[in-house]
């Protein structure tokens, strides 16, 4: 469906034709160069931002995070906005907001061992928290002092989130770190179970709760950063995907997570098909998201309020 959707029409069978590179030229153009990488990155992106929502939920035992909460998304985007700013070619916007993502979250676990306090997670997320404000702020600085009529647009709509003009070496560059991040995190999907015990109770099971709690932020934050530095910033969907998956499979990591990939693969997917198909003006992921994800966190916050009294 995703293939032949668009302004320009192609029907099912001249879509598989065009993947084979047979058919017209326009239609072989349209659907190798144009909608297949679109397709393949949403289903990336989606698959990404959901499981990393999913770990960062579980690790900080707090159904409100997702893949921002360490700074990951402001950090990332705080680097290509500069990257932007500077006049750099796209790669180089790329690998500033791969950069900035992690570097966010260095400083978010650096800090962290700085303070000394018994509750390591709320460190984590208060100065996750903070970065990300400071990060958003000289975001803003940057749009002031950008160019209006050249580079403020670019910043804009690429912090708004967008798949237009991905091309398959792009694809291709995220795709090996987010399929390793995955398995990796499904094949700590038992010991990461066990975080949701309290840290000693963990300890106490054998698993090493500082070592695991590295790699499973490591892990989702590179994913995240690598999917944000092609993509721009997307939200929701590691907020909202998670719950759904956990309302239709429980919370044991070994349905959720990957109940949780395919969910946010398919709705990422579904979102970036109708921002193309509907109008002549493409509407930016991060509007529709929001528009999508809002409406329905807010009903679950209320049902789970109404079930509580």
């Amino acid at each position: 469906m995703s293939l032949t959707l668009g302004a320009y029409p192609v029907n099912l069978a001249d879509s598989l034709r065009a993947l084979l590179g047979h058919g017209d030229s326009m239609s072989v153009q349209v659907i190798q160069d144009i909608r297949l990488p679109r397709t393949l990155g949403a289903i990336l992106g989606g698959a990404a931002l959901a499981a990393a929502g999913t770990a960062y939920q579980m690790l900080f035992r707090n159904p409100l995070v997702s893949p921002d909460i360490l700074g990951v998304s402001s950090g990332a985007g705080l680097g290509a906005v500069l990257g932007l700013f500077l006049g750099l070619p796209m790669l180089g916007v790329q690998g500033l907001a791969f950069a900035g993502g992690v570097l966010a979250v260095l400083l978010v676990i650096a800090l962290g061992k700085a303070l000394q306090h018994t509750d390591k997670t709320l460190v984590l997320v208060l100065t996750g928290v903070v970065l990300g404000a400071l990060a958003g702020a000289l975001t803003s600085l940057l749009k002031i002092l950008a160019d209006p009529y050249d580079q403020l647009p670019a910043i804009t709509f690429w912090l708004l989130g967008s798949l237009s003009g991905l091309q398959m070496d792009e694809v291709w560059a995220i795709a090996p770190v987010v399929v390793f991040a995955c398995a990796a995190l499904y094949l700590l999907r038992w010991r990461m179970n066990v975080l949701s015990l309290p840290e000693a109770e963990a300890q106490a099971l054998g698993v090493p709760v500082k070592p695991l709690r590295i790699a499973v932020i490591a892990l989702a934050t590179v994913m995240t950063s690598a999917v944000v530095s092609v993509t721009g910033v997307i939200g929701w969907i590691g907020l909202l995907i998670p719950h759904a998956a956990r309302l239709m499979v429980g919370p044991s990591l070994a349905r959720l997570l990957p109940v949780s990939i395919v969910l946010g693969a398919l709705f990422l997917l579904l979102v970036d098909t109708a921002s193309r198909s509907f109008g002549d003006v493409e509407v930016p992921l991060g509007i529709l998201t929001a528009l999508v994800g809002a409406p329905f966190f807010l009903g679950l916050l209320l049902k789970r309020a109404g079930a509580a009294q």
